[in-house]
């Protein structure tokens, strides 16, 4: 019996569009999975592009440049076998090229998200996604074709099957055909699956449900990184046969994990299980089984490969898992994450916010200081005649521990100017929301100032709940590059903040305990315009991220007044969150990609009886 073969998932970062550099770093990491002993190396899903690269695939220069950059991958790979991810046409690849599984697909046929294995200078052998999402953030079906067929590898007599990223979430489609029509022990996914509160508990459990099912091991490799709004959390995994945790990835880091496995466990397993003799078992993973389908081996190509690598192996370090992280640490880590590579993947020199000695500032700031380092980080306080004597305490006080750069531009006088501006045509009316607009009209115009001057990246410091209820001034506190908490309901703004001071108190504790305020007019208080912030936030949670109607989220023990005021602020702010800057996405259902209502819209729910709950 040949030896268990070795595997090395290299949970990387790659950067969209950047296919040299991302080449390199590919090239790189073969080697050193070469000279760990991994017979192969499995990459991302899209490693050569990044994911996702969205309306670039649309241009064929660039589906041509990346196939380009594939054959000098390729041309480089011996002594291992490696997967990696590539946009792929059939035009764009030379003739006689082996792509799905062995069969030459001519030009015109499509494009693809494809996993490509390279071997001995040349790619070997090419699979296309089967199962394309197209929800939340999701919209393969705008640029890629499904695969129709499974590819597994043959690997010195192991047999290991290729998939990718929703091919191993959905049932049926290639990870059964694999197993069940070609006979795969291993599952190799190859994935780009972005992050969300609680993504990797999901993950977890849904895999180990389908290792059951089909009786094989998993080894699944995730991307890791900020892009835009997706952060993706890496958590790479390998699963055995019976659906326990072989070896858990780092969370929001890269990293090369290194197992070693036993295919003929699963085939042990399969023997004694009285379902496997029978028929296909259904899928037990919390999603809508697949029919029970008969063995049909024209679905599967598999290709053989001789181990590339040395008869023995060098010797294995143990394998650590990663530990599990609180929910409350890997939301503040994909907070880092999604701002760190912002600002890096964009080349921006460094950070700069405003400072207002209030909590959503105060967070903004710590994570910027976290993500980046304080050095370039400026933090600028700009305060009026509103602003609280102990609000500009607390903003030097949180700078200084935090040892990010300090400014005070006050803006009392700008105020007057504009004032002054605007006297004749005000003349007459009240002051309003209009004179309180300037103030943080003002402050955007400093800060952008600075950005253009020093090449910062201005943060805004809004929360998903202000977001949603329209609580931001267009052109003010809303100006900015990225919206670090615009994803953050108020109340983990709070539980961010005291889990951040775990260890010692770095924002003042009288930045939490105060009252929320803006501070445009004399004793203002966010309680003044919006309900209890854990009302609020219990009310958006069903409404924007469940789409619940005002009926239904009243039968949760809301107030019928107070839901439907919350639901006309939400739906009347459309206008200001389309202009709002991107920031990371941490929730199921985050403004921006996820959840895109027409601003011109008059859809009111009619009032009816909500239905009961299934079950």
């Amino acid at each position: 019996m040949p030896r268990a073969p070795r595997l090395a998932l290299c949970q990387s970062n790659p950067v969209v569009g950047d296919l040299a550099g991302n080449v390199a770093a590919l090239q790189a990491r073969i080697g050193e999975a070469r000279e760990r002993g991994a017979d192969v190396v499995l990459f991302p899903e899209l490693s050569i592009t990044g994911y996702p690269p969205e309306d670039l695939l649309l241009k064929p220069s660039f589906v041509q440049d990346a196939a380009a950059a594939l054959s000098d991958l390729a041309a480089g790979v011996t002594g291992i076998v490696a997967c990696v991810g590539v946009p792929a046409d059939g035009a764009a690849f030379s003739a006689g090229t082996s792509l799905d599984g062995g069969r030459t697909s001519p030009a015109g046929t499509g494009l693809h998200n494809s996993a490509a294995v390279l071997a001995d200078g040349r790619v070997a052998a090419v699979h296309h996604k089967h199962h394309l999402p197209n929800y939340a953030v999701f919209d393969e079906r705008r640029y890629f074709e499904p695969g129709d067929r499974a590819l597994v590898i043959d690997l010195d007599g192991h047999r290991l099957g290729v998939t990718i990223c929703e091919d191993i979430w959905a049932p049926g489609g290639p990870t059964e055909w694999s197993v069940l029509d070609g006979g795969a022990e291993v599952i190799l996914n190859l994935s780009a699956s972005p992050y969300h509160r609680g993504k990797g508990r999901e993950r977890e459990r849904l895999f180990a449900a389908r290792c059951r099912d089909h009786r094989c091991f998993l080894a699944f490799c995730n991307a890791v990184g900020g892009q835009d709004e997706l952060v993706f959390d890496g958590h790479s995994l390998v699963i055995g046969p019976d659906g326990s945790i072989l070896a858990r990835g780092a969370p929001f880091e890269e990293e090369m994990l290194v197992v070693e496995i036993d295919p003929t466990v699963a085939g042990e397993l399969r023997r004694s299980d009285p379902r496997w003799s029978t028929s296909p078992p259904a899928s037990t993973a919390g999603r809508t089984p697949a029919p029970v389908t008969p063995r049909d081996a024209s679905r599967v190509s598999v290709v053989p490969l001789q181990r590339p690598g040395a008869p023995e192996h060098p010797p294995l370090s143990p394998c650590t898992s990663a530990a599990a992280l609180s929910p409350e640490t890997e939301i503040y880590r994909a907070l880092t994450l999604g701002t760190a590579d912002y600002i890096r993947k964009n080349g921006f020199r460094g950070a700069v916010l405003g400072l207002s000695g209030g909590i959503d500032s105060a967070l903004t700031l710590t994570i910027a200081a976290d993500a980046i380092g304080p050095d370039t980080v400026t933090a600028v306080s700009m305060p009026s005649r509103y602003t609280a004597g102990m609000n500009r305490d607390d903003a030097a006080i949180l700078a200084r521990r935090l040892g990010v750069r300090f400014l005070e531009l006050p803006i009392e006088d700008l105020a007057g100017a504009y004032g002054a501006a605007l006297a004749v045509p005000f003349a007459g009316t009240a002051p309003n929301v209009a004179e309180e607009n300037l103030q943080a009209r003002i402050r955007g115009n400093l800060l952008m100032a600075l950005s253009n001057k020093f090449g910062w990246l201005v943060l805004t410091t809004g929360n998903k709940s202000e977001m949603s209820v329209g609580y931001a001034t267009l052109y003010g506190d809303m100006a900015g590059g990225f919206a670090v908490l615009k994803d953050v309901l108020k109340t983990w703004v709070y539980r961010l903040a005291v889990w951040r001071n775990r260890d010692r108190e770095v924002i003042p504790q009288r930045i939490i305990d105060k009252p929320p305020t803006a501070e445009l007019r004399d004793n203002q208080r966010d309680s003044d315009s919006l309900p209890p912030y854990d009302v609020l936030d219990g009310i958006l949670e069903a409404y924007v991220e469940q789409d619940h109607s005002p009926v239904e989220i009243e039968t949760q023990g809301f107030a019928r007044e107070t839901v439907e005021r919350v639901v006309q602020l939400v739906d009347r702010a459309e206008y200001k969150r389309r202009q709002a800057p991107p920031g990371v996405r941490i929730s199921t259902r985050a403004f921006g990609k996820d959840r895109r209502l027409p601003i011109t819209n008059r859809y009111a729910p009619a009032r009816r009886a909500a239905s009961s709950p299934a079950g």
